[in-house]
């Protein structure tokens, strides 16, 4: 009995180690990348619109950091992932949003410079509805892989891409504050 009461303590403790949960969605501290590679969670939180949660967003690094700037610069593997909390949205409100996240973190320039792959981006995605994820995976030397409900839509190219992507979390004009403070809670221990 004794045995099997360590046992279950010890197995209670890595868990509490190894996963966070987040609305009852269990966020893992670490995930297999490409090639190899393990990508660290550098923070997660909710991304909530009025009173409505949305999503869990995670956001995961080969080299986690709590800086934006260094995050972003950083030629490593990266992946967000968006795990869907609210009943449904729509694939029209879902490119809205990346298109405004974009435009208010891309200045005009590069913006034009993505825009075709701007919209070969938003041309993967349908209606998501809850229980769905979304996963964001940048792999370098190919792009940004986006897979939906564990089906992979399609790769958009450049870590020019992927770097205004991220933006849209990371930015200057984030989809709110806190989920950008939340996502690079990073504090080490990797």
């Amino acid at each position: 009995m004794r045995v099997f009461s360590f046992l279950f303590l010890f197995v209670l403790l890595a868990s509490s180690v190894s996963a966070r949960e987040i609305a009852d969605v269990n966020v893992p501290e670490t995930l297999p990348g490409a090639d190899g590679v393990t990508l660290h969670l550098n923070g997660a939180g909710i991304r909530s619109k009025l009173f409505f949660k949305i999503y869990i967003a995670e956001l995961y690094s080969q080299h986690p950091t709590s800086d934006a700037v260094k995050l972003l610069s950083d030629e490593g593997q990266k992946k967000m992932v968006m795990h869907f909390i609210y009943d449904e949205v729509s694939k029209d409100k879902l490119t809205e949003g990346w298109d405004e996240g974009f435009q208010a973190n891309t200045d005009q320039k590069q913006l034009a410079l993505l825009q075709t792959r701007i919209s070969q981006f938003n041309a993967m995605f349908d209606t998501v509805k809850k229980g769905d994820e979304i996963a964001l995976d940048y792999i370098p030397g190919k792009g940004t892989q986006v897979t939906i409900r564990n089906q992979v839509k399609g790769v958009v190219p450049g870590k020019d891409f992927n770097d205004a992507l991220l933006a849209i979390w990371l930015g200057k004009e984030p989809v709110t504050p806190e989920l950008r403070k939340e996502l690079l809670n990073y504090t080490g221990g990797k």
